[in-house]
């Protein structure tokens, strides 16, 4: 019958040299976790509560916004910091429930490729977004005015 350490024992092995790995993602978690409220009730707020509501979220909403460095910059901030919180928790779970060393290896890996992705194609989308492809067939002044002055 195997028995499980006492909580209190001292641990078998010794504390690697270099920095603590884990330490900085239970940091990050919690950082990262309290300025998502603060950038996601952000983003709520002027999306749904200000202007028309809901009603008022279209394509030239979407423009206007990506039109402006600071919304640019808060879409950007909100999406690598979601999205890397996001993975290192599934990390965790993957550490916590996954037996194999091998397989524990390869889903973190996949974790964090797919992250990484996600990341630089949301960076870009936001970056590089142009709302005058395909001009022609819209129907907001707005934005046919913006399109046909450049």
């Amino acid at each position: 019958m195997a028995t499980i350490a006492d909580p209190r024992a001292p641990r078998a092995s010794v504390r690697r040299k270099g920095p603590n790995l884990e330490k900085a993602g239970w940091i990050y978690m919690r950082v990262s976790g309290v300025l998502l409220i603060v950038l996601i009730f952000g983003h709520l707020f002027i999306n749904l509560m200000v202007g028309e509501g809901i009603h008022g979220i279209d394509f030239a909403f979407v423009a206007g916004k990506f039109a402006t460095p600071f919304w640019q910059w808060w879409d950007v901030l909100m999406l690598w910091l979601a999205l890397i919180h996001g993975a290192n928790g599934m990390r965790t779970i993957v550490n916590d429930y996954v037996a194999g060393e091998t397989t524990r290896r390869v889903l973190v890996w996949a974790l964090w490729i797919s992250a990484g992705f996600l990341i630089l194609l949301g960076t870009l989308v936001v970056f590089t977004f142009d709302p005058c492809i395909g001009i022609e067939t819209s129907t907001t002044d707005w934005l046919i005015e913006k399109c046909s002055a450049n």
